[in-house]
């Protein structure tokens, strides 16, 4: 019930991508007609963010669909949807010979936009296009400030911005703002002007260059391509057979990175000695992820994100089967070469660009490229500085960078924590931008349960009062 006298509270949500789309429908199903929501998003369309806006058919979901929900409720949501929908009718390639599919990312963007509309049609989620340019104290409300010259006012303000853009390395200072430099691949048309001969780098080697490599190979591109990162590492695919956990690592709980690591070792021994991939272990590892790393001093938490996180990242985000074997077929024929080392330098040369590279172990080498992509993923270390909403919030003393780099200071109920550490009242903060203080935030089923537990949190702050003083 609504507090006496205080009206329908309302609650802003502050970008519409996937997080916010998640929050916006858990507080629709789980108080509907008791608040007012209302979602701020400069896109036509809710739910597909920048992972899930791209018109890319090569871009392809990265987890089978089977394991791909809006809703964390009913695991199966999306892939009944797919299903009924005739998209693998259409996209033959999407389905694998064992079951499992992997369709474009656009679909996926489409499957959770549909699964919102009866929301936005009925009011019970009003959808404003715009972009929050700044958000205040108004009394014990808040009032948001839009960027066609509007504002509203809130109860409570959910903060769910998307990913930041990549920061180009200090290397490539002197080629940023030149137009064959492609600082946001993941957008659909970034690649449309790039010649199939052309001569292409791409800085990083995870995820986002694999997605670049099957793009570009789509479109029948032929010219050389070399990719470039500190350690070179790969990201890797997913095994044959069923999905599965191995291993128990948060009861005892470590205190230490070096006997956790010590620990998944053992398990990917002992489940190899089953006869099981070692994926089954990170996993596990995954899923159980916030007890783990509630139980790690802020100090091994730091030395894992300095450490080992770029090793996570590799084993914990799988690349799609289609996309491995784009990457692979180019790197077979040796139209693909990747390169573990630094990148040195980089100018504009008329019709080339000169980077300077130094694989490890070797001299530097200045090569000439006609196209530079990014792949060294989104920019949180850099979100105060380069998102003005954000900057404002900090500069105000509302939010805060979290204590290990990784986003925003939240905490255990994902409320916003200033500079002091006390959390600022009615502010929440959802999906990725949150991950400092559960350790693993990056994926869709973590993003999803996140936001489902930020809609609680709020409905508890405005509605359910009364059961948390009882809990």
């Amino acid at each position: 019930m609504s507090r006496p006298g205080s009206g329908v509270p309302s609650v802003v949500i502050l970008g519409g991508g996937f997080s916010g789309a998640v929050v916006a429908h858990q507080l629709a199903r789980r108080g509907p007609g008791e608040l007012r929501i209302t979602v701020v998003e400069p896109r036509e369309r809710l739910g597909s963010g920048l992972a899930y806006s791209t018109a890319e058919p090569a871009h392809r979901i990265n987890v089978p669909s089977s394991r791909m929900t809006f809703v964390p409720s009913d695991p199966c949501h999306f892939d009944r949807w797919l299903r009924r929908d005739g998209v693998l009718d259409e996209d033959v390639a999407a389905e694998l010979a064992d079951g499992r599919a992997f369709p474009a990312r656009a679909v996926f963007g489409r499957y959770v936009s549909e699964t919102l509309e009866p929301y936005l049609l009925s009011g019970a989620i009003e959808h404003v296009v715009a972009r929050a340019t700044g958000l205040a104290r108004d009394g014990d409300r808040w009032r948001v400030a839009l960027g066609d010259g509007g504002a509203l006012t809130a109860d409570a303000v959910v903060l769910a911005t998307t990913h930041p853009r990549p920061d180009a390395p200090p290397a490539l200072a002197p080629l940023v703002g030149d137009p064959r430099v492609i600082v946001d691949a993941q957008r659909g048309d970034a690649l449309n002007e790039v010649d199939l001969d052309a001569r292409v780098l791409i800085v990083g080697t995870g995820l986002t260059m694999a997605d670049i490599v099957a793009a570009l190979d789509r479109r029948g591109h032929r010219g050389p391509i070399v990719a470039t990162s500190r350690r070179g590492l790969l990201s890797r695919g997913h095994p044959n057979g069923p999905a599965g956990e191995f291993g128990a690592f948060a009861d005892p709980p470590e205190r230490r990175a070096s006997t956790l690591v010590r620990r998944i070792r053992r398990a990917i021994d002992a489940a190899a000695a089953e006869g099981r991939p070692w994926q089954h272990v990170l996993d596990a590892v995954r899923n159980q992820a916030p007890a783990i790393w509630a139980n790690l001093p802020l100090g091994e938490r730091r030395r894992i994100v300095r450490r080992l996180r770029p090793f996570w990242d590799v084993h914990r985000f799988r690349v799609a089967p289609q996309v491995e074997a784009a990457v692979a077929r180019r790197r077979a024929d040796g139209s693909l070469v990747v390169i573990r080392g630094e990148t040195l330098a980089a100018e504009a040369g008329g019709s080339e660009l000169f980077v300077t590279l130094r694989p490890a172990g070797g001299a530097a080498e200045r090569r000439s490229f006609d196209v530079v992509a990014l792949a060294t993923g989104p920019a949180h270390r850099s979100l105060i500085e380069t998102d003005p909403l954000v900057s404002a919030l900090y500069d105000t003393g509302l939010v805060a960078p979290d204590q290990v780099g990784l986003g925003l200071w939240t905490d255990d109920r994902s409320r916003a924590l200033g500079p002091d550490g006390v959390p600022t009242p009615g502010l929440l903060i959802a999906g990725p931008l949150a991950r400092g203080a559960l350790g693993e935030l990056m994926g869709l089923p973590e993003v999803a349960r996140h936001g489902e537990a930020v809609a609680k949190e709020a409905l508890l702050e405005l509605l359910w009062e009364d059961e948390r003083e009882v809990a």
